[in-house]
């Protein structure tokens, strides 16, 4: 399993903004994943999945004026300041 930082940003003028965020949640909430309080659009998740791979079942759920970034966080090299829990599921993972 990978832990992967998951970042992304709908654009708020469509119509369907509501729905469109509460799919994307949807499609996230799939996957073994956890958030930090403070950043609302930043979700952590585990796969077995390549980066691509996760990036393209996301984009099914977006609009080409939305912006999506999918990473592979390795261990010893990522820093922040997150709550603990976040840090422990992060950690345990890694």
């Amino acid at each position: 399993m990978s832990v992967y930082l998951v970042t992304w940003d709908l654009n708020k003028q469509k119509p369907n903004y509501n729905q469109a965020r509460q799919n994307l949640i949807n499609h996230l909430e799939r996957y073994d994943h956890i958030k930090d309080p403070g950043l609302d659009s930043v979700w952590f998740i585990s796969s077995t999945s390549l980066a691509e791979s996760i990036d393209a079942g996301i984009r099914t759920r977006m609009d080409n004026d939305d912006r999506l970034m999918v990473t592979k966080l390795v261990s010893g090299q990522h820093q922040g300041w997150l709550s603990t829990a976040v840090w422990d599921w992060i950690n345990a993972r890694i």
